[in-house]
């Protein structure tokens, strides 16, 4: 038999589309980027003007505010990213202008002055806003309507996410804190340029997704984008809008890692191992160090038990994964009560808290990703990527607002706080959840493994 020779966009790679592993790489460089620079932020801010390494000189609180207010604004910025995405763009050319404007904004931050900052803070913004729902949604487009691969795609993307966030704590945390802030800052740019050439050179696997819904030469695709919604696109719309719910309340926990838990790494905890003091900001290579270690493990996981029948819908999912990442402020509530016996707490703490918000986010980020290209309709795909985003940015804000009541309340207090929050919301969602997932009309009930002949149906359309 005469083997049939397939397209680029056909071939695969570990058992997925090539193109994952262009988008996998881009996300890589773009979040080596954002996570260095975000890294070395607060640390920057807070940092004596009149320091060997000089900062701004600002106070815990006002490094907070201004930490939460960027953040949230990073993600909002996704709604008219992908907005712009459906009605103008397509998210394939959104991706990359959006890249275009993250290469300026963090080359401009590598300038030391005032006018700088402000101005490259602001292209990060929009940048992020036009790049992150749009790759979001062109790796959902990868795989067809009930391929149970999906999952698994979004989890090995999402590792993606982590080997630049886990390379950029380490190297751009350590060029920021010993050589020069604006050194780091300029070293995220070079990543993100980086991660631009190598998008550009992988076009050729991406020809099937992420194109402009206006002119598309799909017809189910035309169709979809002039008939109003049905019933049970309103009723998934629903399903995922409460949802995002979860998500608000995680990323609010959970981004206390970048600022509250990166001052406290700082100035509470006995950093010294061996004789050497290990830089605050390398602790924010935990998390995604424990996502490449966990990442496939916990989707392989989640597969199997959905192969076999038992209960593993994306819902249920996120609501665990709430519960654990919650449970993991605990971990920071035993930091800081050796704090107040000791007058330091020990690094364990931070480690341990970061391994059960990891296995967290594993159960509800990607996840939830792949959860929006399931039941977001088709014209509205990336404008609900940009909503889910703008939900992380709340959370965010939430985050920088809980750090900044800090200051008042007590770490203690906080840590606490947070962790009996998210339990307790956790498990009020969990017991709704039955009569949430029938608004989803069977979106998840057909996952299973593809047939080749699937994989070649959707890559032919």
């Amino acid at each position: 038999m005469t083997a049939i020779a397939k397209s680029p966009d056909q071939k695969e790679l570990f058992g997925h589309p090539v193109g994952l592993f262009i988008l996998f790489f881009t996300e890589m460089w773009e979040r080596f980027s954002y996570y260095g620079m975000r890294a070395i932020l607060v640390l920057y801010l807070v940092q004596a003007t009149t320091d060997s390494n000089p900062g701004l000189g600002w106070t815990n609180g006002e490094a907070l505010a201004l930490y939460g207010w960027y953040t949230m604004l990073v993600y909002v910025a996704s709604i008219p990213g992908g907005w712009i995405a459906d009605k103008f763009l397509g998210q394939k050319k959104s991706v990359l202008y959006g890249g275009i404007l993250l290469v300026a904004g963090h080359s401009i931050l590598a300038i030391e002055e005032y006018w700088a900052f402000y101005t490259g803070l602001g292209l990060i913004v929009a940048g992020v806003g036009m790049l992150k729902p749009n790759i979001s949604t062109m790796v959902g487009g990868l795989y067809k309507q009930g391929d149970i691969r999906r999952d698994k795609g979004f989890t090995i993307f999402y590792i993606g996410i982590n080997v630049g966030a886990f390379l950029s704590s380490l190297i751009v945390g350590y060029v920021g804190e010993v050589h020069g802030w604006h050194y780091g800052f300029g070293l995220a740019g070079i990543g993100m340029a980086m991660g631009l050439i190598q998008y550009l050179v992988g076009q050729k696997y991406l020809k099937n997704v992420g194109n402009f819904l206006g002119v598309s030469e799909n017809a189910a695709e035309k169709e979809a984008m002039k008939k109003p919604l049905t019933k049970i696109e309103k009723d998934r719309i629903i399903v995922l809008m409460i949802s995002f719910l979860l998500v608000i309340i995680f990323w609010g926990a959970f981004e206390q890692a970048g600022g509250l838990m990166n001052i406290y790494a700082k100035e509470k905890t006995n950093r010294m191992l061996m004789g050497w003091e290990v830089p605050a900001s390398w602790f924010q290579s935990l998390n995604a160090m424990f996502i490449i270690f966990l990442g496939t493990t916990v989707a392989g996981y989640w597969a199997k038990k959905k192969l076999q029948g038992k209960l593993s819908t994306s819902l249920f999912k996120m609501i665990i994964g709430l519960i654990i990442m919650g449970t993991g402020f605990f971990f920071m509530s035993a930091a800081a009560a050796q704090f107040e016996a000791d007058g330091s707490s020990a690094m364990y703490w931070l480690v341990l808290a970061y391994l059960l918000h990891t296995i967290g986010e594993l159960c509800i980020s990607p996840v939830a990703l792949s959860y929006i290209t399931k039941l977001a309709p088709l014209k509205y795909g990336s404008l609900m990527m940009g909503i889910y985003f703008a939900m992380t940015g709340f959370g965010n804000k939430l985050a920088g607002w809980l750090g900044e009541s800090a200051e008042g309340l007590g770490e203690f207090t906080v840590f606490t706080g947070i962790a009996i929050f998210c339990i307790i919301f956790g498990s009020i969602v969990l017991m709704f959840r039955k009569k949430l997932e029938i608004l989803t009309h069977g979106a998840e009930d057909d996952e299973h493994e593809v047939t080749e002949e699937e994989k070649e149906a959707l890559t032919s359309n």
